[in-house]
């Protein structure tokens, strides 16, 4: 009679091809690679690209979100600077030039789980950089989760 094997889950191989899988992927994400570095300076040329004052807004945003996110990868979403965690925009920044609007935006998605309570905003209309708007902005990048 034949010994029967039990099956105890993955078998190393898998194992080994799944672990090697998961440092892909996660050098996809890491802004060394090549399509993060694209995203980045497709960023950066879009910040360049703005009327100064709201160059001024985007520039400091972007300066908040990669120093307080660190996990958010730069990238362009519908033409404006954004911010991404797993390929889902978490931040952006929508200039007022673009859309032919008063200020410019700063908002959050609801994969920035900023939650709180039953209401919450989510878009801050910025029309000037000062130090209390800086103060605000960081303390939400740095609650993003």
């Amino acid at each position: 009679m034949a010994t029967e094997k039990k099956y105890d889950g993955f078998s190393e191989e898998e194992r080994t091809a799944m672990k090697q899988r998961a440092l892909e992927l996660k050098a996809d994400r890491k802004p060394t690679s090549k399509k993060a570095a694209t995203e980045r300076q497709a960023l950066l040329d879009t910040i360049a690209g703005l009327p100064d004052d709201e160059k001024a807004i985007a520039q400091r945003v972007h300066e908040i979100v990669s120093e307080h996110a660190t996990d958010l990868l730069p990238k362009t979403w519908y033409g404006m600077p954004a911010w991404a965690r797993d390929g889902k925009v978490v931040v952006f920044v929508k200039h007022a030039s673009k859309f032919k609007m008063r200020y410019t935006e700063v908002g959050f998605t609801e994969d920035a789980h900023l939650d709180d309570g039953v209401i919450w905003p989510t878009v801050f209309a910025v029309t000037t950089m000062t130090e209390a708007v800086e103060k605000e902005l960081t303390a939400l990048v740095s609650r993003v989760g």
